[in-house]
């Protein structure tokens, strides 16, 4: 008898041990089975984590819940107008968010917020429907705390019809795919539509995840677990482990602009992978002139004499990619002051500006806020054009600039 409540209580321990085993085993991704979740990381790295969550990398797409959607709902600035007959309202129905048409006072059509796009500077959201995403015709923009129209969408009208491009999910998600879908005339025979723009919800992996820089994690989460003393890290790729060119590309495959030939998709890109097999240059993406500040941040760090006298200057030496920026600017200055101690500005700055501001202010001068050419909204009162406005990634002399 007592041998077997022994032998009982050993397999129900086992049974309770292989059930709690390693949580990414039965984690299934849609990305494959070599990627094991950005949950997995929590085991390890729980405080990379805590920091990546709450990043705008992170959140760079989301669900549309009532916490993670910006701007006012049925109270207080909630309503575009666009002509006297014709306004766009943002309404809170139950648990859920809608862009709801109305002329002359009668609701013509009201879409949801599903997904939104972006949360540090401005949110712009879209809609499912058959399988494609759609932009929602206005967006909420914390540089005035308001709506007004999503980039390039007209004042004078309501939109509904413009198409989110798979391309964009590339920069902005770390997984979405398309999928094979059955007719309704024929259950067998199956059709694979647009594989560009047609795209399965389900296959939606929000935000930049830890694997989407660090490579599918699968086989390093299970050696870890398996075996806890390990001191180096095993099956990851390690960003100190790259080249200057390597972690360069890593974050180039989104921050380089959109203008270049494309030859495979973003989500293809694993950390490591040279960026040529991806884009090949075109006579106008070599246009330096016309690099903007929101897409090609790059572009404009690499016309810099700070990083073309540097072998080592990178996007990390200034950015945290688990992190948001800092908003006290005096961080960057410690950054900048460890490569340019003893330089001395000109007696016309020296005037002008105090010693205390000129030591906590690098950035504030020599990488101002710069509009930009490729985001411009309309506000709803006033119909005026504005610019989306970024800290340009150009280090430079900007005279008379302290923004």
């Amino acid at each position: 008898m007592k041998k077997n409540c022994i032998l009982f209580t050993f397999v129900m321990l086992l049974a309770f041990l292989t059930s709690c085993k390693n949580e990414s085993d039965n984690y299934i991704d849609p990305r494959g089975t070599d990627y094991a979740g950005s949950e997995s990381c929590i085991q390890c790295h729980k405080t990379q984590h805590e920091l990546a969550f709450k990043s705008s990398h992170f959140k760079a797409t989301a669900p549309a819940t009532l916490e993670n959607v910006l701007g006012h709902f049925n109270k207080g600035n909630h309503v575009f107008i666009y002509d006297k007959n014709t306004k766009l309202v943002m309404e809170k129905r139950n648990d859920s968010l809608y862009q709801v048409l109305y002329k002359n006072g009668k609701e013509v059509e009201a879409h949801p917020f599903d997904i939104v796009f972006g949360t540090k500077h401005a949110q712009t959201s879209a809609f499912w429907k058959n399988h494609y995403t759609y932009e929602l015709p206005i967006s909420y923009y914390k540089s005035i705390n308001s709506w007004a129209t999503s980039p390039g969408y007209p004042a004078d009208q309501p939109n509904f019809t413009r198409e989110i491009a798979k391309e964009c999910y590339a920069c902005h998600s770390s997984n979405i795919a398309s999928q094979y879908v059955t007719t309704s005339s024929d259950k067998v025979n199956s059709m694979m539509m647009d594989a560009e723009n047609f795209m399965n919800p389900k296959t939606l992996v929000f935000g930049i995840d830890c694997e989407r820089c660090h490579g599918p994690s699968r086989s390093h989460v299970q050696a870890h677990l398996k075996f806890p003393d390990l001191k180096k890290a095993q099956n990851i790729v390690l960003f100190k482990n790259l080249n200057r060119q390597q972690r360069l590309d890593a974050c180039a495959i989104c921050h380089s602009g959109n203008d270049k030939l494309k030859m495979k998709s973003r989500f293809l890109y694993k950390p490591g992978d040279n960026l040529n097999d991806y884009f090949r240059a075109t006579p106008s993406s070599n246009d330096s002139i016309h690099f903007d500040v929101h897409g090609n941040q790059l572009g404009l760090l690499a016309q810099s004499k700070c990083f073309q006298k540097s072998e080592v200057m990178d996007c990390m030496t200034c950015h945290n990619p688990h992190e948001n920026a800092p908003v006290k600017l005096a961080s960057y200055s410690k950054i900048c002051m460890s490569c340019h101690q003893g330089l001395k500005h000109n007696e016309n700055t020296l005037k002008t500006t105090s010693a205390i501001e000129l030591a906590n202010n690098c950035v504030a001068c020599h990488m101002p806020k710069t509009m930009s050419n490729a985001i411009k909204f309309q506000i709803s009162t006033t119909k005026k054009m504005s610019n989306y406005i970024l800290r340009t990634h150009k280090i430079g002399i900007y005279p008379n600039n302290k923004k």
